[in-house]
């Protein structure tokens, strides 16, 4: 493989800035939030944006949208939506006198899928979207489907304490690259909203990036370096979140998968052509790893009783897994 040259990085990055631009006026006071969006999107992962309502998620997803000219889709996720609802339904048509069942493609054929309060869905039919957002096809009675490239799932959903919600399974989760929290915005926020925006109105958005400049900055990421001492300290940094591997893992139940691993490449990559780097550093994967790491990460029930959070223990592994490894003693047997 080719890596990335600084020429095709600073191009590349210049769009991205614009775009970063863009969102700031849809979404003010959340700059470090449309970051990390955009370093998930570049990344190809999903999203899952988590916060109280009213609080601008759903905007944030419109206007990347409209941002990127892709052609984008919503789903209002409720208790009584069913799997078929969402992947498409085979229909009865009769074509030339004879009847056949036809597959009618559901919302979920598109680039940009906005999967809007996700977890006030029942479990089933949550579980409709994982071999989509694994494999980026759908398979309905037999029969697969592929989904159109690019494909992103960006989903909102309330904090898990509201009435009328469901925990996202582990396994759904865990398709997520990124798990952002979105905060309320403070007093001087507050007053530019008021200012600028009216209830019921959208803001304008104007395409920034063509499908042919994302599909072709999304290649670019995959030609950024990382290091093999990078590579080495997300090894290390997933496998510090398994019970015993760390002083800090000592509250954790349960660890990060691999895919969190290549999670934590990906957007690091994606962070560094950001930066107008060819390569990735330490510090590019530090920034991402809340993100990758805080919906893969189960604590244990004396920690949540302590008031531990999955936060706390990242923040607790980042200041003990150093950058570089330890070099081991030397054996006998190899002197």
């Amino acid at each position: 493989m080719q890596f990335a040259t600084e020429s095709e990085i600073t191009a590349a990055s210049k769009h991205v800035r614009s775009l970063a631009t863009t969102l700031n006026q849809v979404l003010f006071g959340q700059e470090e939030l449309i970051d990390l969006v955009i370093t998930g999107l570049l990344a190809r992962g999903h999203i899952l944006l988590e916060g109280l309502p009213g609080l601008g998620k759903t905007e944030l997803v419109k206007g990347l949208s409209k941002a990127l000219g892709l052609d984008a889709k919503r789903i209002q996720f409720t208790p009584d939506l069913l799997p078929g609802d969402i992947t498409g339904n085979p229909v009865l048509q009769e074509n030339n006198g004879k009847r056949a069942f036809v597959f009618q493609p559901g919302p979920l054929f598109t680039n940009i899928l906005l999967a809007d309060e996700i977890n006030r869905a029942s479990p089933k039919t949550q579980s409709a979207m994982l071999e989509a957002m694994q494999e980026r096809r759908v398979t309905v009675i037999g029969e697969t489907h592929d989904l159109p490239a690019p494909f992103f799932v960006l989903a909102t959903q309330n904090p898990i304490e509201l009435e009328g919600t469901y925990p996202l399974p582990e396994a759904q989760l865990d398709r997520f690259m990124f798990k952002l929290e979105v905060s309320r915005n403070n007093v001087d926020t507050l007053e530019k909203i008021v200012n600028n925006r009216e209830l019921g109105t959208e803001p304008e958005v104007n395409t920034m990036m063509e499908a042919d400049q994302l599909q072709e900055t999304l290649d670019l990421v995959r030609r950024v370096y990382l290091p093999d001492v990078v590579a080495n300290y997300i090894a290390r940094l997933v496998d510090s979140t398994h019970p015993g591997q760390s002083s800090a893992s000592s509250g954790i139940k349960y660890g990060s998968s691999p895919r969190a691993a290549l999670s934590l490449a990906s957007a690091a990559k994606a962070r560094a052509l950001i930066n107008e780097r060819t390569h990735a550093s330490f510090e590019d994967v530090k920034y991402v790893a809340p993100a990758v790491l805080r919906h893969r990460m189960i604590l244990d029930y004396n920690a949540r009783v302590e008031g531990k959070t999955t936060n706390d223990t990242i923040f607790a592994l980042l200041d003990e897994v150093p950058f570089q490894a330890k070099e081991t003693p030397r054996t006998m047997a190899s002197q």
